[in-house]
């Protein structure tokens, strides 16, 4: 018999353990970090602010798959050295794109959790390589990608033996061009209480404009995912990708400051481990 909307009951969230952090526990995760990693200052700088801020998990891109094949396309191999130095000195975990299968067995062992970019949803073969190893996996939603799609994507990951996956809703395109994108939070109500899964939502791509940026981490939070991923910069006029969406320090930690008031009346406290 087909369950009705009042007898469904949502299944309970299976936590990730992402280095020494858990997402989809008891507390609010927060991921927050530069777009792309542009130096070894720029990364420790960052890393370490957003870290005293509130931050649980630092997030850099290494490569960044880009539109036009002029813009910044990360350091790549060039930062391993300084990456894996900086993250031992300080501590930290780090959240990093992965675009090919041969950078999975590259960054294995400094990388705590592997990001799937939207371009790469459905990229199964990608999807099956990170299903092969352990490591935690972030799945962004594809541009267009519809719920179940998104989903479905997962399978790929666990048919290999990881169950260590977490979906990001990440904002999808539509007619609205007053904004980079719109953020479907929707769908995070409804794969919270449709799947196991962990769900965080990325503000800045979904909105795409700064100033807007915390407004839509707030309603986010308030909406019921487990954390969010945004972007943070020194200096975002300056910065080698995405710069329009990047939260300065000062924004950041006004922002922080008025999420954990948030997560409070819905009692979600901010993991500060």
């Amino acid at each position: 018999m087909k369950q009705t909307e009042k007898e469904f009951t949502a299944p309970k969230t299976r936590p990730v353990q992402v280095g020494k952090h858990l997402i989809g526990g008891e507390n609010f995760t927060l991921i927050a970090g530069p777009c792309s990693i542009e130096s070894q200052e720029h990364l420790e700088l960052t890393a370490k602010t957003v870290r005293s801020m509130g931050a649980n998990l630092i997030r850099g891109g290494i490569w960044k798959l880009r539109t036009s094949a002029e813009s910044f396309q990360g350091l790549g191999q060039d930062s391993f050295h300084f990456i894996r130095e900086t993250l031992k000195k300080n501590d930290l975990s780090l959240v990093s794109e992965i675009t090919d299968p041969r950078q999975i067995e590259e960054i294995h062992d400094f990388v705590d959790m592997f990001q799937i970019g939207s371009r790469n949803m459905h990229n199964y073969a990608l999807l099956k390589e990170v299903g092969k190893t352990k490591k935690p996996v972030l799945i962004k939603r594809g541009f267009a990608a519809l719920i179940d799609e998104w989903i479905k994507s997962t399978e790929y990951v666990r048919q290999g033996g990881n169950e260590n996956v977490v979906l990001c809703e990440r904002g999808i395109r539509t007619f609205e061009t007053a904004t980079r994108n719109t953020l479907d939070l929707n769908a995070v109500a409804y794969v919270k209480s449709r799947t196991h899964l962990p769900v965080i939502v990325d503000p800045s791509h979904g909105i795409g404009i700064r100033s807007l940026v915390p407004s839509m981490a707030f309603a986010a939070a308030a909406s019921g995912c487990d954390g969010l991923i945004v972007e943070v910069h020194p200096n975002p006029e300056k910065a080698l990708s995405d710069g329009q969406q990047t939260l300065n320090f000062s924004e950041f930690e006004t922002m922080v400051k008025q999420l954990e008031k948030i997560l409070v009346a819905i009692g979600r406290p901010l993991d500060k481990t």
